[in-house]
This record gives structure tokens, sequence and C-alpha cells, in this order.
């Protein structure tokens, strides 16, 4: 993504669902789940396994991380994430290997603002995702991460288990 540029058509900020969404999740959960091909894919990418509050159902979500203090840092607009509580345990496949996690939902925006603004920075494909633009000096765009924040942008710490 360039300097100073975003997507066209849609909302900056806005975070976008991809054509045939479900087949490239589909092929990113088998990845990530295949010993080996994991290890590549998953510098990136972490797989939780997420329980529907009223359904009960098991859904596996690949998503971007990065690692920050010590936890592993995720962000989302999508409504899964609601179910997800501070202090809740999460089965996730992170670095190849299938493990507990504790959860942290950082609830203050100004946070939240400033843990995308670090992800943008850190994984660019992250940004482009969420329609955030960069500045001339490679800054993401902050009116595009507060909006991001407006729109029901979540962050979220993980704190995996070794072992």
């Amino acid at each position: 993504m360039g300097t100073g540029t975003k997507p066209a058509g849609r909302a900056a900020g806005r975070a976008q669902t991809l054509p045939m969404q479900g087949l490239v999740n589909a092929l990113t959960r088998a990845a990530l789940s295949t010993p080996g091909v994991a290890k590549g894919i998953g510098r990136r990418l972490i797989l939780l396994y997420v329980f529907g509050r009223r359904s009960g159902k098991r859904y596996a979500i690949p998503i971007a991380y990065m690692e920050h203090d010590g936890k592993v840092l995720i962000g989302t607009q999508f409504g899964w994430s609601r179910n997800l509580r501070t202090g809740d345990p999460i089965q996730v496949r992170y670095k190849g290997k299938l493990r507990s996690a504790d959860i942290e939902v950082v609830e203050d925006p100004d946070r939240v603002a400033e843990l995308y603004t670090l992800m943008c920075r850190d994984n660019h494909a992250f940004a482009k995702f969420h329609n955030i633009g960069f500045d001339s000096a490679g800054t993401p765009d902050a009116a595009a991460v507060r909006e991001a924040v407006r729109l029901g942008a979540r962050a979220i710490l993980l704190t995996p288990q070794v072992g």
C-alpha cells in the first residue's frame, strides 16, 4: 500500500470481507493446522477457536497477529470478537501448536487506537485490510484508525501457555 493511499470504494477504517472469504479461511485453517506449512504462515497468522455465545458452535478463525510486550496482539472489527471476554481461556493454534491462552480484551478506545496503530505499522497488509492509509512519513492515518475504533474495532491481547 502506497503512502497516503487507501483502497477506493470503502470508507477509511472499515474492514473488508474478501471475495470467497469462506474458501480463503478454509485454506488458511488447513495451512495453519499442517505441520511444516504452519511454521511459515504462522509467523503472521494465528488460529483462534471461538465458541458462539448463543449457538455454542465452535469456530476456527484465522487472524493476523503481532507479538507485543510478551503477548500476542490481534485486532478486528468483526462480530465474532464479542465472544471473547477478559479472563476467559481460549484455545489457539500458535506457531503450529495447539495451546491454551488467556484473553485480555482492551476496552479503552484510546488504547485500542494505539494498538491498532502498532499493528498497522508492523503489518501493512493488516492496515490495507482495515482501509488505513499512511502519511508521507509512513505513519498510519490517525483519522482512519479512530474511524476503525468508532466502527467497532477491538484489540485483544492473548497470553499463550508455553509447553
